[in-house]
């Protein structure tokens, strides 16, 4: 689906059972795995019958592809232990919502998903905090070779916020640019220390084979007698670019970043920025691929990354 745009879709899913059938050639091209055991070798179909369609107990009518295990014998399908496990919303639906996200440059709000397919509040703001957990970047590699970092502040006026109760009027967020990739990952962070810096760094950059191009900003100073070389340059002084040093990448994105997020959601809330940063972080990253590129890619990671409503919305009601 490389050269995909929302019409193809349609007609490559038109119903539940093409959207099953899709989502499993994409998480299991060798045939299907029990995400219960890992066994791949004995997984056999199990329902519905006709392969399209099955009574439930309810005598309702469902296109949900059933699979069985034959060494754990357990019972599953390809949205078992993923971000849409035990969801009630069409598979169909979801593969489209998935497809807006990745397609658009500014995001989608929940509001705009809940207008268009029909869904509540609730579950639409769910679904795509699922979607922006799936665009995570665990477990990927460490950078190296030339790493642009800055950092800036999200939040807006402080006459049009109400109180913080942690005593800060915005939230600070690191970004670290691979200048050889494109690559992109952010962070929150508590403050903007050469300490905080260091550890939040080292987690993800090979310190010792790269490069460090940063302002002139004293924290990194330290930090940048730990990598190969460490190159500034001084925006005091009018300096945004020599000799190829400059922090121009890592700016132009938080332009993007901050844009998109007072244009089109207006508001987030610091407990749930992270999964924000990491749906603006896969985009940007991605930004070299087709839309259908990068819906097949993000439709391969959704496993492993269960997300339920109540550890969700936790800190939010601990917050208020």
């Amino acid at each position: 689906m490389s050269e995909t745009n929302i019409l193809r879709l349609a007609e490559r899913v038109p119903d539940e059972e093409a959207a099953y059938a899709y989502l499993e050639g994409l998480r299991w091209p060798d045939g299907p795995v029990c995400p219960h055991c890992g066994n791949e070798d004995r997984c056999y179909f199990l329902s519905p019958a006709n392969g399209k369609s099955r009574k439930t107990r309810t005598g309702r009518q469902t296109q949900r592809r059933l699979w069985k295990c034959g060494a754990c014998r357990k019972q599953f399908s390809v949205l078992t232990d993923t971000v849409m496990h035990g969801t009630k919303i069409p598979v169909r639906t979801w593969v489209f919502v998935i497809f807006e996200m990745c397609a658009s440059k500014n995001g989608v709000s929940a509001r705009e998903i809940e207008r268009k397919y029909g869904l509540c509040p609730r579950s639409a703001w769910f679904m795509t905090q699922r979607i922006r957990e799936a665009m995570k970047d665990n477990g990927l590699s460490m950078f190296v070779g030339t790493v642009v970092a800055d950092e800036t502040w999200i939040g807006g006026k402080p006459g049009n916020r109400h109180f913080c109760k942690s005593g800060t009027d915005k939230t600070p967020v690191l970004s670290l640019v691979n200048c050889e990739t494109g690559e992109v990952r952010s962070k929150v962070i508590p403050d903007i220390t050469g300490k905080t810096l260091r550890k939040v760094i080292a987690e993800r950059v090979d310190m010792a084979g790269s490069v460090l191009h940063t302002d002139g900003g004293p924290q990194y100073r330290d930090l940048g007698t730990e990598f190969a070389a460490h190159k500034t340059v001084d925006h005091y002084a009018r300096e945004y670019v020599r000799d190829g040093v400059s922090t121009n990448q890592a700016e132009g994105y938080f332009s993007q970043l901050k844009r998109s997020l007072d244009g089109t959601h207006h508001h987030v809330s610091h407990e749930h920025l992270p999964r924000y940063l990491a749906e603006f972080d896969y985009r940007y990253s991605t930004r070299k691929a087709t839309d259908g590129e990068r819906v097949d890619d993000l439709l391969r990671r959704v496993g492993g990354r269960r997300l339920a409503y109540k550890p969700l919305t936790a800190s939010s009601r601990v917050a208020s």
